[in-house]
């Protein structure tokens, strides 16, 4: 015979059972991973080898980075090859100038102004990047390489080191150094800003990094936990709130994959800008 007591202690470890189930359920689908999942049809998996001790293995964020990379060498390759043959846009061409002259005209020339030719092929690289690895997120059974850190955190890097080497070749190494200290400041408060402006030197790529990171990977937490509701709760009544939230949640995602690509490339112009152009 099983007390009151007993039935609350059993009914709380399956509550907790179903959440790490489906906490890990939900992480499975959001991580990286070194196998295609097409469930409920099977799992592929991908190529694993080692190279002096290190792990080069290839993982899905890998595989449809490789992906969203040759997806880019194909449209700028197709894009010039148009141009050669013709400079008056149409069909597939025409679509894609309308994205490049936007981030050349209303992201590299307003943040960066006078020499900004120099940083557009980096902006529009960053940009189209970006947007196809947010874009290949969405497709059923692919991955969105965006929502993985060390992807982010490198983009961040590449654009920290276009900043120092923009600020530094229009400016000179002392100029552009001497730069980043506000004018007028006591030579007592000297060495309290050099450290406040070299942390916010640091903070800016942080902050790119953790942004892009942070908002791909929220969405599909929010679309997947709202799905696994019908498991948790264990009824099929709750497939008719949980789906058309979760179809709403994805419609937004589309709008978040191209607002994403454009916040990353115009912050990167920003910072670009404000090295080269410290007087401003």
């Amino acid at each position: 015979m099983i007390d009151s007591t007993s039935a609350h202690v059993i009914v709380d470890s399956l509550k907790n059972t179903k959440t790490a189930s489906s906490s890990d359920w939900i992480l499975h689908h959001v991580m990286d991973g070194k196998y295609l999942d097409f469930s409920p049809f099977g799992t592929i998996p991908l190529p694993q080898f080692t190279l002096f001790g290190l792990d080069l293995s290839i993982t899905k964020h890998v595989l449809f980075m490789w992906i969203g990379a040759a997806l880019l060498f194909f449209v700028m390759t197709s894009v010039a090859k148009a141009y050669k043959s013709s400079m008056v846009p149409k069909g597939f061409t025409n679509f894609w100038e309308v994205l490049i002259v936007f981030v050349r005209d209303e992201i590299a020339t307003p943040t960066i102004g006078k020499g900004f030719e120099k940083f557009l092929p980096y902006l529009l690289t960053a940009f189209f990047f970006i947007l196809f690895g947010n874009f290949l997120g969405l497709i059923p059974f692919a991955a969105t390489f965006t929502s993985n850190i060390a992807v982010t955190a490198s983009l961040a890097i590449f654009t920290f080191i276009v900043i120092q080497f923009g600020g530094i070749r229009s400016n000179g190494v002392l100029g552009y150094f001497k730069g980043l200290i506000p004018h007028g400041v006591p030579v007592f408060l000297l060495p309290i800003m050099i450290v406040v402006e070299l942390l916010g030197l640091l903070a800016k790529p942080f902050a790119l990094a953790i942004r892009l990171f942070a908002n791909m990977t929220a969405g599909h937490i929010v679309i997947y936990a709202l799905i696994s509701l019908i498991f948790v709760m264990q009824s099929v009544g709750w497939a008719g709130l949980a789906i058309p939230m979760a179809l709403f949640i994805y419609g937004l995602e589309i709008l978040v994959a191209l607002l994403q690509a454009y916040i990353f490339t115009m912050l990167s112009s920003l910072f670009i800008g404000m090295a080269v152009h410290q007087d401003h």
